[in-house]
């Protein structure tokens, strides 16, 4: 083996480089979140020369004289100083890496300029050599890249096409202009403007500006603070019947950073679990604060990675917060100061899997893969004092519904192949799923209700089940007992129903016990759930069957009730409205 021997600065940012600058998209992260720590409320990014050339431009303090050839060394910042600021970043940056990184593999030059001063400076940058000059400029930095990866061809070969480039590009100003509303951001590429916001500080005119007005009526406010712990979140997401293909459209951010949370993804999945069909995701855009004390964001160089000093407080609060958005209950204004009953913290929490998991009754966090593991029975309790919380504050007015004027009578137009009801209403028309309308409506009071009527069953047939769904079915009695269901075994893989939930007293136990089986499918998670979705959809009216107007108005009216009227539990859509505009233009006809 050869001698030991000190590296070379150049070598040294080079090799940091490979962990801070992966591709292009990584360059303008640390630049723009760089002018987003400086207090820009204006910054301009261009990529010219297939995402070689990157010229990010800003507002903000600009860097002092005195510190500019500091700036561009190794571990070099302005944002922390001792160790314990390590546990209180309020920036984005604060690892010192990036700009010593860059000038490693790129030609740079920066122009800048701080209020304090009448002239700016001027630094180039080549092979982490750093001159400075002084020059004319306004307040603020632009940071000039050319010829990014010049002196690491290897580096080169493994990225994408241009076009993929850009996009990772396009999608990063995206989401940094979700998470900074109040900064105007503009993104060119070759001279054309691409993206830009106005940075009214508005969130909801910044996603119309980012991606269309049709996400906007597709939206409702979440907003929540737990004073006691410190916890706030804010933001929107889309109603169940507005889902994407990908996660991508989840916005997620800790303090306004930019982050890939498991246990953030976890609540949110949790949080829509019967409302959306699978393979299908919701448009989020959240930010949850959090003291900096609670979160660990220097895990990785790129700080997209975080872990929590509590991280089933996180994941109980994202979630009940998103659940009452989508009910429609937000938080005033003016009681932000007003504390708040913190949800109690579990003490079960393990540093490794455990089997079955989810029969223990509780939340566990594996710190190993940042997994979280939910049972029925804490996501049952969670929904329940979730309710429970809810009718509390309903009661002190701390969360209100947002208001809603009173339906009124519908005007039912009719009935499409005796599956869809026809609802005109003023500015359109409805056109409603009669069977899973009613679905949602008895699924909701199946879960709100504490005992559920039951019918005595005098003959029963004899259902014979698989030795693995007889031990699951035994393992769970209580649990068919408790949503109405009362089962018996003959023999070990025989049972009979000796009684049902009232409201489906006319469908054969066989069916039902079928159905429920059929929705494990090898799975208990969330066995409750479908137990109840069973029942709710066997006990709802089904598609062909012709309906009298009063029946149709009794189904249409229940359904207006319900907290979550956009889809059925399995997560199909109930309602498409068609506005009259559109009807009217599709004839040639003036409104």
């Amino acid at each position: 083996m050869a001698r030991i021997k000190q590296l070379s600065k150049h070598l040294i940012n080079q090799i940091a480089a490979g962990e801070v600058i992966e591709r292009p998209a990584s360059v303008v992260k640390e630049l723009v979140e760089n002018s987003i720590d400086a207090g820009s409320t204006k910054i301009s990014i261009e990529i010219n020369n297939d995402c070689r050339d990157i010229r990010v431009a800003d507002n903000g303090s600009g860097i002092h004289p005195d510190d500019i050839m500091l700036a561009f060394s190794k571990h070099a910042t302005s944002k922390i100083a001792t160790d314990e600021d390590l546990f209180d970043i309020h920036t984005l940056g604060f690892r010192g890496e990036a700009l010593s990184s860059i000038i490693s593999i790129s030609k740079l030059t920066c122009t800048t300029r701080t209020v304090d001063f009448e002239t700016g400076t001027k630094v180039k940058c080549e092979n982490s050599e750093v001159k400075q000059v002084e020059t004319g400029c306004a307040v603020g930095t632009i940071m000039d890249i050319k010829d990014l990866f010049y002196n690491l061809p290897a580096r080169l070969k493994f990225l994408k096409s241009s076009n993929t480039e850009f996009s990772y590009i396009q999608e990063l100003i995206q989401s940094l202009a979700l998470a900074h509303p109040e900064c105007s951001l503009e993104l060119k590429k070759n001279g054309k403007t691409v993206l830009k916001t106005t940075g009214q500080n508005n969130l909801l005119q910044t996603i119309k500006e980012v991606y269309s007005s049709d996400v906007i009526s597709n939206l409702k406010e979440v907003l929540k603070t737990d004073n006691l712990s410190g916890l706030k979140i804010s933001g929107y997401v889309s109603t169940p019947d507005y889902t994407r293909s990908s996660k991508k459209s989840y916005h997620i951010y800790i303090n306004s950073r930019t982050v890939k949370c498991p246990v953030f993804q976890k609540a949110i999945d949790t949080a829509y679990k019967s409302l959306i069909a699978n393979g299908k995701y919701p448009f989020v855009v959240l930010n949850l604060e959090i003291p900096p004390s609670d979160v660990d964001v220097n895990v990785h160089p790129t700080k997209k990675e975080v872990r929590y000093k509590n991280p089933n407080q996180v994941f109980n609060f994202i979630y009940t917060s998103i659940q009452a958005g989508l009910m429609n209950y937000v938080e005033r204004q003016e009681n932000f100061n007003r504390p708040e009953p913190a949800l109690p913290e579990r003490e079960n929490v393990i540093d490794f899997v455990q089997p079955k998991l989810e029969r223990t009754g509780e939340i566990f966090f594996d710190k190993a893969d940042d997994t979280v593991y939910v049972s029925d029975k804490i996501m049952q309790e969670e929904e329940e004092k979730f309710s429970s919380q809810q009718e509390q504050e309903e009661q002190r007015q701390f969360f209100v519904p947002v208001e809603t004027t009173p339906e009124p009578e519908e005007n039912i137009i009719g009935q499409y192949k005796n599956t869809y009801i026809l609802v005109e209403k003023e500015d359109g028309m409805e056109i409603i799923d009669q069977h899973i309308a009613e679905e949602r409506y008895i699924y909701e009071k199946l879960m709100s209700e504490k005992n559920i009527v039951s019918q005595m069953l005098f003959v029963s047939d004899v259902i014979p089940v698989s030795s693995t769904e007889a031990e699951l079915i035994k393992e769970n009695l209580e649990k068919f007992e408790k949503f109405g269901f009362g089962i018996e075994f003959l023999k070990e893989n025989e049972l009979i129903f000796r009684k049902i939930p009232q409201m489906i007293a006319k469908v054969n136990p066989k069916e039902i016990l079928a159905d429920i089986l059929e929705n494990i499918d090898s799975n208990i998670d969330r066995l409750e759930e479908k137990i109840l979705i069973t029942t709710a959809c066997k006990a709802s009216v089904k598609a062909g069957q012709k309906l009298s107007t009063w029946q149709m108005q009794e189904i249409v009216k229940k359904w207006r009730t319900t907290k979550m009227p956009y889809t059925c539990p399995h997560g199909r859509p109930i309602v498409k409205f068609f506005p009259h505009k559109e009807i009217a233009a599709f004839f040639q006809r003036n409104v």
